[in-house]
């Protein structure tokens, strides 16, 4: 009998088993959504659906280059404890998930749950992993970055906390300078997971957010006792020497570089592209920090200990 995605979507909603393994189970048992639930308990994988209320605001950002560099992807899976965010079966998951995302090209949470691999579909494998570590896991997002006239790199710091994947467009790479030019594109990841700059150059700031910087330092030199009597064409070339510092303060190429503060990004990639014989350009990046806007469970102890007991 055909199975409808509405059915599937009530399954999944009373067991908060994954779409594909909800599919199977109305197919085993002709539609019979109780039957179906019965079916899950049996797989052992009714569990999820005890999980699906919880909070899960642990967890980590992992990354996957492809063999050619190509193309990246970047995966935030969350979890509820930093413990099993650490586990083995945790991580294994977060790298087959994203390199389903780079194998498949795909940015797409939902469309990435949905992709086969040699173990199943993404979403087998999260429920799986829900079941195996006790723990509702789900997949919060994915970027990926491809260009094939260039490179991805990217850098995972503290185990996960935060994870940022750089795209460089590259020309006269070979395999003899292929190693120095992963190694500042790394470099620069790392960069940006210290620094965090919204932007990757000027032109890429909003005129407006521009604009709006620029009024407040006109209305902080205005304020000022001994500007005052400056004229006007002064009081703008202050302006402008300030608004000069926003852009290095805010987009990565005029930012001092992390493992070298006496030059810039941009210069650090110059020296390296000389270096090496190469153009190298440093197109977009993506960050994610792991667990960030996921308001996470404030547990009372009082109120627990009081549940437990019938006093609440």
């Amino acid at each position: 009998m055909e199975i409808t995605a509405k059915e599937v979507a009530k399954l999944r909603d009373i067991t908060g088993v994954g779409m594909m393994a909800c599919k199977k189970a109305l197919v085993e048992c002709n539609g019979d959504i109780d039957a179906a639930c019965e079916y899950l308990r049996k797989q052992g994988l009714a569990v999820v659906a005890k999980k699906a209320s919880r909070i899960a605001a642990e967890g980590a950002a992992r990354a996957y280059i492809s063999e050619d560099k190509h193309t990246g992807a970047l995966v935030e899976v969350n979890c509820e404890t930093d413990f099993v965010a650490k586990s083995d079966v945790f991580v294994e998951l977060c790298q087959d998930v994203a390199k389903a995302a780079v194998d498949n090209n795909i940015d797409d949470v939902e469309k990435l749950k949905t992709v086969k691999t040699a173990k199943g579909t993404v979403d087998e494998l999260i429920t799986a992993a829900t079941t195996k570590t006790g723990e509702k896991i789900s997949l919060r997002r994915v970027a990926l970055q491809t260009n094939k006239d260039g490179i991805e790199e990217a850098y995972i710091h503290m185990g996960g906390k935060m994870g940022t994947l750089v795209e460089l467009k590259t020309e006269g790479v070979t395999a003899a300078n292929l190693g120095d030019v992963v190694a500042v594109a790394h470099d620069i990841a790392m960069h940006i997971a210290a620094f965090q700059p919204p932007y990757v150059r000027k032109e890429e700031v909003p005129q407006a957010d521009v604009d709006h910087e620029r009024a407040i330092i006109k209305e902080q030199l205005l304020n000022d006792e001994k500007n005052k009597k400056k004229p006007e064409q002064v009081l703008e070339k202050i302006a402008e020497n300030k608004i000069g510092k926003f852009f290095e303060e805010n987009c990565l190429l005029y930012q001092a570089f992390v493992k070298d503060p006496s030059v810039t990004v941009e210069a650090q990639l110059a020296a390296v592209a000389k270096k090496t014989g190469t153009k190298l350009e440093i197109v977009r990046f993506s960050k994610f920090v792991m667990g960030e806007g996921i308001e996470k469970r404030a547990d009372n102890l009082a109120e627990e200990v009081g549940k437990l007991s019938g006093k609440q």
